[in-house]
């Protein structure tokens, strides 16, 4: 039972691609959270109408994919956090790590925002940092892509095999800052959800508690057919950018 010493649900549940990309299209800029450097990615007009803070998923990296999401919002200034451990962002990788960036990259952006409104999108284990925020900082929305409760999901997918004995110790060691469930109940924002229809890593039933668990408004976007990492066809495309849109759009006309 040595194992159980360490922090297994760090090397369970989080696979760092780590490295620089040479020639990425984007202004990197750099916080400091816990002592050690996280950078941020950065596209889009220097003057928006919008700020949003992206966390992508356990094995992804921000540097791979601020392009598409500047172009996809292209009124909105696009931060990518890399969490620590994570391309050019200082390690080791954990999900303390985790929360620890989205804080230090939030508070850095306040201070640029100027007032202006600040929204929080993640995929996968991304959403458990926009989660946070939505329960700690003043966001003033929130899209949901795939978003799995992590304690609950260990437990009930990864349990039955080893008896439970594995499972609970690893649960137990996800902090609370990433409790997805308990952080829905304290969102009071809107929302817009997405969620695969077929997903096999997060199965629907486990992202449907945090939906019904959220305290906010929000709108649930099904993507038919699709898995985990599937994309998605042209039209559910559209539907998720107008839902998106119509959110920005309410609270950027609330600001002014």
């Amino acid at each position: 039972m040595a194992l159980l010493g360490c922090n297994v649900a760090d090397a369970l549940l989080l696979w760092p691609p780590s490295g620089v990309v040479v020639g990425a299209p984007t202004s990197r800029r750099e916080v400091t959270a816990n002592g050690a450097a996280v950078e941020i990615w950065v596209l889009g007009p220097a003057h928006p109408e919008a700020y949003v803070l992206t966390f992508y998923g356990n094995a992804d990296r921000a540097d791979w994919r601020v392009q598409d999401d500047a172009a996809r919002l292209p009124n909105a200034q696009i931060w990518g956090v890399n969490y620590p451990g994570f391309g050019g962002s200082v390690g080791p990788a954990t999900l303390r790590g985790v929360a620890a960036a989205a804080d230090a990259a939030y508070d850095k952006l306040a201070k640029e925002a100027g007032g202006k409104p600040i929204f929080a999108f993640g995929e996968s284990m991304g959403t458990t940092a926009a989660l946070h925020l939505g329960a700690t900082r003043k966001i003033e929305g929130l899209v949901l892509v795939n978003a799995p409760p992590l304690q609950q999901l260990v437990l009930g997918r990864f349990g039955w095999w080893n008896l439970w004995l594995l499972a609970f110790p690893v649960a137990n060691q996800i902090p609370r800052e990433l409790d997805s469930l308990h952080n829905a109940s304290l969102c009071s924002m809107p929302a817009v959800f997405v969620s695969a229809e077929n997903d096999n890593v997060v199965p629907p039933d486990y992202q449907r508690r945090i939906m019904d668990a959220y305290a906010g408004s929000k709108e649930v976007i099904i993507v038919p057919g699709g898995t985990h990492n599937s994309g998605v066809s042209s039209e559910t495309e559209q539907e998720i950018l107008a839902a998106v849109s119509r959110m920005m759009t309410r609270a950027i006309v609330k600001r002014r």
